[in-house]
């Protein structure tokens, strides 16, 4: 079956090299018949997909086509080689809300040369992946739900399974430190609480280039003793927060954080295991982590009594609007603007 479906997917990407010139008009429906041919299907309409489905609108005017339906898997807009799909993501997103009933989980741009998976779902602002016509061969994870039998898609760029996994790791890292019966002693919850969010800021700030790139990386490896981990990251969190040109090598670049989050640097004696899960958060890239649903991520991961010793006020019924401090971060970092935050640590900082 492997086989089968790697010479498909080869024999479509060898067909447009040597057939498509990127002509939206003229070449589009072949190449889509050919595409789901790829994915093993007899051809788009043997799989139920419609050609220039008709897109109601509310204002009576004649009403644009969409290239292909797929209810209620996918649409997918054509475009002509080499055009930006950036300029088209709110074509897909009107034609995407008007798809009713029945409306696609999945919608892709294309332009012969590249295809954007977008699933609106989970992630409205960009792409869930991006995945180049010639690396199909390799890359069809993300395509996954187009085939006769759907595969969970594996995405490149789902940012809400990125964020989900980062505030798992540090609510970890916050239970260990706190639980009754760590040994040495556990920490208080207000320092607990202060180290994580001092923490998760840096961790973000170092993938936005806030911070100097692996800095947090760096110092996590150094850190072989419990002594190490309050010096090393304890330091770190004092450099940021400090106005002037720090004299240790380990911290050069590091700039001054304000608005008080690291007034009070956190510095905790952490256990190996503990190391171990900041060390694994680091590993992730922060830049995709979402400020917006970060804080409801970290409360699902946190016990019912270390939600009430982290001060965050969490219901099942309602969906907080918490952003934290990655959400100040984001805004300090002249980011697109962030929502202002909610979460009851009030983490409020800027760069200076």
């Amino acid at each position: 079956m492997e086989t089968e479906r790697a010479k498909r997917l080869a024999n479509f990407v060898s067909w447009v090299g040597a057939n498509i010139k990127g002509d939206e008009k003229g070449e589009a429906q072949v190449f889509l018949d050919r595409f789901f041919q790829a994915f093993g299907h007899a051809g788009l309409k043997e799989a139920g997909a419609t050609l220039e489905e008709r897109i109601k609108k509310a204002d009576g005017k004649a009403p644009p086509f969409a290239d292909l339906a797929w209810r209620p898997v996918v649409l997918i807009e054509m475009k002509k080689r080499g055009e930006d799909l950036t300029r088209h993501y709110r074509q897909a997103f009107d034609y995407w809300t008007r798809l009713v009933p029945g409306r696609p989980r999945y919608v892709m741009l294309c332009n012969f040369d590249e295809f954007w998976v977008f699933d609106f779902d989970t992630q409205m602002d960009v792409p869930v992946d991006k995945v180049k016509v010639q690396d199909l061969t390799t890359r069809w994870g993300a395509l996954g739900f187009l085939f006769p039998t759907p595969l969970k898609p594996i995405f490149g760029n789902d940012q809400v399974a990125v964020t989900r996994k980062a505030a798992d790791q540090l609510a970890d890292c916050f239970n260990k430190m706190v639980q009754p019966g760590r040994p040495g002693s556990a920490v208080d919850n207000p320092t607990a609480q202060r180290f994580i969010l001092q923490m998760l800021v840096a961790l973000f700030a170092e993938d936005i280039d806030m911070l100097p790139r692996y800095m947090v990386d760096r110092l996590l490896a150094d850190c072989k003793t419990k002594q190490d981990s309050r010096d090393l990251i304890g330091g770190l969190f004092e450099a940021m927060n400090t106005r002037e040109k720090t004299d240790d090598d380990r911290y050069q670049g590091v700039a001054y954080f304000n608005g008080g989050l690291f007034a009070e640097p956190a510095r905790v004696e952490l256990r190996l295991d503990e190391l171990d899960l900041l060390r694994a958060a680091s590993k992730e890239d922060w830049s995709k982590v979402r400020p917006e649903i970060f804080g409801t991520l970290f409360q699902h991961s946190l016990g019912a009594v270390e939600r009430r010793a982290f001060g965050a006020h969490y219901h099942e019924d309602r969906r907080p609007d918490d952003r934290g401090a990655m959400a100040k971060a984001y805004r300090g970092s002249g980011h697109p603007e962030a929502p202002e935050p909610t979460l009851a640590a009030n983490a409020r900082f800027h760069r200076a």
